[in-house]
């Protein structure tokens, strides 16, 4: 299902307030009209990892191809009030906000593609009044779904193959952080969610097993695990350590065994608490023991990338790893910090200038242009991107600046391949991209990690993977900054 449709089909005032009392300014001095390029992009890595899953795109693409406002967005904004208790926009104004069409053209990195710091990940071309008024959205759907698909990457990478299913829906900030979460964590790897209604919209597979409460309401704990065996011969998981785990494991072999008498097999068992190295290593002792090597040994409880890797070094046992809090919520960073800058306003005479938004931060600069992002390969491995801008184009050899520190440059071999990673989604505002099914998305997210050096991919202290700024855009970068300077003095 839809971005629109799980909510309305117009999300015109899914923004901030001040995009709108912007909007009305351009409209003013006649300037709604004027072509403007902006980029969406993200200063640092999440996590203080070496890479970021980019997430989203399909939901964007939806809220654009239905970007309008009704009447009754309008009407509503006709009683916003100023300070002054007078209407804060004009008539005409919404007038002109009902008539308006979405014509903007753009670019963007594909779903599932590894970024990184300062790269756009979305590129909108057209009339600055409507690349204005989609800052927010695009911003809120993207931050969000890239930030929780670079967690579950990570999570996924970190469990080596194992299974991860995702249990964080009740955690989750709201229904819409549990959807739009639960999809970008498949995105990002995850193979199952216990989020029905995911299941439904995105065609997840589900994956439960029960809680403590079903173990609780019988008045033996086999009893408990012999009941749910009569009720899913099949499909039974039983989680073990409501009393005593070892003790719980115990009495899941001993149904397991009758359940394998009447012609079914025990699943897996679950632990959710206590040292669970230890335990899960116990346990498949008991289990392999009783003769049930293939049953799984499923584990929760706050679990994250760091806690996998721990456990998997201490020769935990286990093959499945359901994750709930610390998926679902991005723990321990909330938000990814992405950006959305002016970078180029076309002039009366019809030619480009060059925006920079200046900082005391260098970090904080933006990059002017019509930014596009070439990614170099060396006999397939990567090697670097770099940013240039289309109207300029790429000088040779190919060399790149680092953004913010002129001393260090990079070079790349003639005989490198490379790719330009944004491509078209909308052109004049008709769409010009087909969505890949969110399984396609998936294999790509596996890819593309894969394809990445292991010291790009490791938790603590990865290395920094090579972003620079071609050449010529860096001189013209430089330029402006100097210029901007000038004139401020």
């Amino acid at each position: 299902m839809k971005l629109t449709q799980r909510y309305r089909p117009s999300l015109a005032l899914l923004t901030d307030m001040y995009q709108l009392t912007m909007a009305q300014g351009y409209w003013k001095q006649q300037r709604a009209e004027q072509e403007a390029v902006f980029h969406l992009y993200f200063r640092k890595n999440p996590f203080k990892g070496g890479y970021t899953i980019a997430a989203g795109l399909e939901d964007a693409i939806d809220l654009l191809q239905n970007f309008r406002f009704t009447e009754e967005d309008t009407a509503f904004l006709a009683q916003v009030k100023g300070s002054t208790q007078e209407p804060m926009f004009e008539k005409a104004f919404l007038d002109y906000l009902r008539q308006l069409k979405f014509t903007c053209t753009v670019d963007a990195i594909p779903e599932g593609t590894a970024v990184f710091p300062n790269e756009p990940l979305l590129r909108v071309q057209g009339p600055i009044l409507q690349c204005q008024l989609l800052e927010t959205p695009l911003l809120t759907i993207l931050n969000f779904q890239t930030l929780i698909a670079t967690k579950a990457a990570r999570m996924v990478d970190a469990a080596k193959g194992d299974a991860i299913i995702e249990f964080g829906m009740r955690r989750a900030q709201g229904p819409d952080g549990a959807l739009s979460g639960t999809r970008a964590a498949f995105v990002g790897g995850v193979g199952a969610t216990s989020n029905v209604l995911a299941g439904q919209l995105y065609n997840i597979p589900l994956k439960g097993t029960h809680a403590h409460s079903w173990v609780m309401s019988f008045d033996d704990e086999e009893e408990s695990f012999a009941t749910y065996a009569s009720v899913f011969p099949d499909d039974s998981v039983f989680l073990v350590d409501t009393y005593n785990t070892l003790e719980g494991v115990k009495k899941a072999i001993a149904v397991g065994q009758k359940m394998r008498g009447n012609g079914h097999e025990l699943k897996g068992i679950r632990l959710d608490s206590g040292d669970l190295a230890y335990l899960s290593i116990e346990a498949r002792k008991l289990l392999d023991d009783a003769g049930f090597e293939k049953v799984s040994i499923v584990a929760s409880n706050d679990l994250d990338e760091y806690l996998i890797e721990s456990l998997k070094l201490q020769g935990a046992r286990i093959d499945t790893w359901g994750i709930g809090t610390k998926l679902i919520t991005a723990y321990d960073q909330p938000a990814l910090g992405g950006v959305y800058k002016l970078a180029a306003l076309k002039n009366e005479e019809g030619h480009w200038d060059y925006k920079v938004k200046l900082s005391e931060q260098l970090i904080k600069v933006s990059t002017p242009g019509i930014l596009q992002v070439r990614r170099f390969y060396d006999n397939g491995v990567l090697v670097g991107d770099m940013l240039y801008s289309e109207d300029q184009g790429i000088s040779r050899p190919s060399t790149m600046v680092h953004p913010n520190d002129p001393t260090q440059h990079k070079s790349f071999k003639e005989s490198c391949t490379h790719e330009d990673l944004l491509v078209p989604i909308f052109k004049d505002g008709q769409l010009a991209y087909t969505s890949p099914s969110l399984k396609d998305i998936q294999t790509r997210t596996k890819q593309q990690v894969e394809s990445l050096h292991e010291t790009y991919r490791r938790l603590l202290n990865p290395h920094i993977y090579k972003v620079g700024l071609e050449q010529q855009l860096h001189q013209k970068k430089m330029d402006v900054i100097v210029e901007l300077r000038n004139r401020a003095d």
